[in-house]
């Protein structure tokens, strides 16, 4: 028995092709910095779209270097004061009520004056 067993390798662990003559495709290496200054390279296909966030090892987001700010459509624009007030009031009404409080102002410290 022990003179027709079968010699033979793992299976999976190693291929039987060879490297040589095998041009590897086409790569880029592109930087990304993170907020703290950390620089992480990233190596993509030539071919590839680069993404303009990278999250490092670190778990930090990182920026593509020189390349632009991502627009995230969920963001809210930021509503000022200003903004909330005019969805209350037009601004004659506010015009008004601001020669309102003036008038009353003015007649206060002209009151003080004479005391």
């Amino acid at each position: 028995m022990s003179d027709r067993s079968l010699r033979g390798m793992r299976l999976g662990a190693q291929s039987m092709e060879t490297e040589s003559g095998v041009e590897p495709a086409p790569r880029q290496r592109v930087e990304y910095r993170c907020e703290d200054g950390e620089q992480v390279f990233v190596t993509f296909a030539a071919e590839a779209e680069i993404p303009a966030v990278w999250v490092s090892k670190s778990g930090k987001e990182a920026l593509l270097v020189n390349g632009e700010r991502p627009v995230d459509p969920n963001a809210k624009p930021v509503r000022t004061h200003w903004d909330m007030l005019l969805e209350r009031r037009s601004v004659e009404e506010l015009e008004q009520i601001l020669e309102d409080r003036l008038t009353k102002l003015r007649e206060r410290r002209g009151e003080r004056r004479t005391a």
